[in-house]
């Protein structure tokens, strides 16, 4: 067994740079696959989110490299030295403990973040689903998921708000001091635009204005939330109206550039305009913030609005670290526990 870990996140690079590896589900399974013919690899799962792309698997040999060599194949980047220095590698123990660190929000940008326990466990289950999970990283599996339960029901951890969207609308209302009187426009309504419309409706936000690539789900959630579902083709209507908006449509191209925003500004006259791109790939062209009177924010910057929380949800860090490192004694215990039945068994056959 040599497990290990190798990864790209928040803390190595700059959104500019972990959007180049960000994985869709299209390209997850095409890494899977090149993995799958590896004779080397065992087996492996992949977790990609906006902070983070990780190869976690269970290899013959220590081989890290062919790990790094192919996420830059599926996203077909050339593998220079200048970006192979953005990853890190964890072998054993040490990669057991980051998958826990990263599975109870203590990695995560924004601590003790709330929806990375389910991103896991959608990376677990896609690549079970795609044989790619046996008996040591179904254990491990197990292990995680048991983790992240156990550490969110016994701690504070993930104290008050604790998303990407919630850090969004925080963001908005420290540039604003309220929100009462303004007006969002919602680009995408995913779980992160659903979680910053429900954000949005307890800030008591004057209008929310929905878009989304498939009209009937901007529909849904606008009825749900009291807003008002537009069109994609009203872009250009809309942003003179708003205050804020916030992006999280997960496309792979840019959806609002800079020329566009120029023009809106003339409009505008001068009225501030916040955009607050949480989309990886960003949605939201970077030269933006180029043009006078618009501020864009992007993932990168959301920690410098959690403060308030840090401090109580830094007092359960030590309770979460004891957890990891008992839980980490508990995966070992049961492999080799595994490993002394088969072994016993084969005894038994031999007679």
């Amino acid at each position: 067994m040599n497990i290990l870990a190798v990864g790209i996140n928040h803390k190595t690079s700059a959104i500019g740079i972990r959007e180049k590896f960000f994985l869709q589900p299209t390209e997850r399974e095409l890494l899977l696959s090149e993995l799958k013919n590896d004779p080397r690899v065992m087996e492996v799962f992949v977790v990609s989110t906006c902070n983070r792309t990780e190869i976690y698997a269970n290899l013959i040999g220590p081989t890290p490299q062919v790990l790094i060599e192919a996420i830059f194949k599926v996203k077909d980047i050339i593998p220079s030295q200048d970006l192979q220095e953005h990853f890190y590698t964890f072998s054993g123990q040490e990669a057991i403990r980051h998958l826990l660190h990263v599975t109870t929000g203590l990695d995560s940008l924004i601590i003790g973040e709330k929806q990375i326990l389910g991103q896991v466990r959608e990376a677990l289950e896609f690549s079970s689903g795609r044989g790619m999970m046996s008996r040591t990283f179904n254990i491990l599996a197990n292990l995680v998921l048991q983790t992240g339960k156990k550490v969110r029901r016994e701690t504070q951890i993930d104290f008050g708000g604790s998303s990407i969207s919630w850090a969004s609308v925080m963001m908005a209302q420290k540039i604003f001091g309220s929100l009462q009187d303004k007006t969002v426009l919602i680009l995408g309504s995913g779980k992160m635009g659903r979680l910053a419309v429900q954000q949005l409706e307890n800030k008591g936000v004057k209008k929310i204005y929905i878009m989304n690539r498939t009209t009937e789900k901007a529909e849904e959630l606008a009825k749900a939330s009291g807003g008002e579902a537009v069109s994609f083709w009203d872009m250009k209507e809309i942003l003179p109206k708003v205050d804020v908006c916030i992006c999280s449509a997960g496309c792979i191209h840019y959806l609002i550039d800079k020329d566009s925003v120029a023009k809106v500004m003339d409009i505008r006259r001068g009225k501030k305009l916040v955009c607050i791109d949480i989309s990886v790939p960003r949605n939201i062209d970077p030269q933006v913030a180029k043009v006078p009177n618009v501020l864009l924010v992007t993932v990168d910057d959301l920690d410098k609005v959690v403060q308030n929380n840090i401090q109580k949800r830094s007092g359960c860090v030590q309770a979460v670290e004891k957890i990891i490192i008992d839980k980490v004694k508990e995966f070992y215990a049961a492999i080799a526990k595994t490993r002394f039945i088969e072994k016993k068994n084969t005894q038994k056959v031999s007679f």
